[in-house]
C-alpha cells in the first residue's frame, strides 16, 4: 500500500494486538484452509503473511520433522507472532517482503491466508512464490476475491468524496486487489505452476453489535480509508459507516468473499 503523503511505515504497520483480538473470522477462514492443506510432517513450510501468528500455531503443531518459516511485511505482526509461537519446536519468524522474497527453492509447502488482496501486482507475486518453491511443491490459500467487500467500500468511496473528507483522498488508491477465480488461474500458470484450481466462497460475516462491529472495521476493513484522515475526523467517518451498516439486513454484516488457491509445480 503506498501513499506519497504518508510515510511507507503508516501502510505497512498494523496493529498486532488489536488484529490479534478482532480476527476471529479470518481465523475461522484459515483453519478451513487449513484442513484442506493436508502435510505429511516432514515439510519446510512458508506461512506467507503470517499476522499475528495464530494459524502458524495451528500449522506448526503438524509439522513433526519439518519446518515452519513465518513472514510478515509488518515488524508489529512479526513481532506478535513469535510471542505466539513462544518457544514451539522447528518454527521462526522473519519479517519479509512477499514482493521480495530472499528465498530459491526453499520450501515445500507455501500456506497462506488472507494476505494476498492487500498485494496488488499479483503477477509479480505469483513469480516469487513459485520461485520460493522446490519441485513439486505446493501453494494453499485464500485471500478475498471478486466482489469481496463491495459493500462498505462503496459506502467509503462516496463518503470519501464528500467534506470535509474529501481533500485527504487527493491521491489515495485502492491498495487491495480482490482477482476472480480464472484470471488468479491465468496468472499462476504464467509465474510457472503446473496446476492451478481456484474458486470463490461467499462468507457474509455478521457482528453481535455496533461496537462489535466497529472496533472491527476500524482495525481491519476500514484501516485504509482513515489512515489518511486526521484524528478528529476518523471517528466522523467511522460512525457514517458504522450508522450505515446498522439499517442493513441484518445489520452489522460484511459481505465478505473469499478466493480459494490450490496450486503446484508440477
Amino acid at each position: 500500500m503506498t501513499d506519497e503523503r504518508l510515510p511507507s511505515s503508516r501502510w505497512k504497520e498494523w496493529n498486532a494486538a488489536a488484529y490479534h483480538a478482532l480476527s476471529e473470522p479470518q481465523f475461522a477462514w484459515g483453519l478451513r484452509v487449513l484442513e484442506r492443506t493436508r502435510v505429511a510432517g516432514n515439510e519446510c513450510v512458508l506461512d506467507a503473511g503470517c499476522g499475528s501468528g495464530r494459524l502458524s500455531r495451528e500449522l506448526a503443531s503438524q509439522i513433526t520433522t519439518g519446518f515452519v518459516l513465518g513472514c510478515d511485511l509488518s515488524e508489529n505482526m512479526a513481532h506478535a507472532a513469535a510471542k505466539t509461537l513462544g518457544s514451539m519446536a522447528r518454527c521462526a519468524v522473519a519479517c519479509a517482503n512477499l514482493m521480495a522474497l530472499p528465498f530459491s527453492g526453499a520450501f515445500d509447502l507455501i500456506f497462506s491466508t488472507a494476505t494476498f488482496h492487500w498485494i496488488r501486482d499479483h503477477d509479480r507475486l505469483f513469480l516469487e512464490l513459485r520461485a520460493a518453491l522446490r519441485s513439486g511443491g505446493r501453494l494453499e490459500a485464500q485471500c478475498g476475491g471478486g466482489p469481496n467487500l463491495a459493500t462498505i467500500h462503496a459506502r467509503a468511496d462516496t463518503l470519501k468524496q464528500e467534506e470535509p473528507f474529501r481533500r485527504h483522498f487527493e491521491h489515495w488508491q485502492a491498495p487491495w486487489l480482490f482477482a476472480s477465480p480464472a484470471e488468479t488461474e491465468g496468472r499462476l500458470r504464467r509465474a510457472g505452476f503446473a496446476s492451478a484450481r481456484c474458486w470463490l466462497e461467499q462468507t457474509p460475516t455478521p457482528f453481535a453489535d455496533a461496537a462489535h462491529f466497529r472496533a472491527f472495521v476500524e482495525s481491519v476493513v476500514m484501516r485504509p480509508y482513515i489512515l489518511p484522515l486526521p484524528d478528529d475526523l476518523q471517528g466522523r467517518f467511522l460512525d457514517s459507516i458504522v450508522g450505515q451498516a446498522a439499517k442493513d439486513d441484518p445489520p452489522f454484516t460484511l459481505d465478505y468473499w473469499r478466493l480459494n488457491i490450490s496450486a503446484t509445480t508440477i
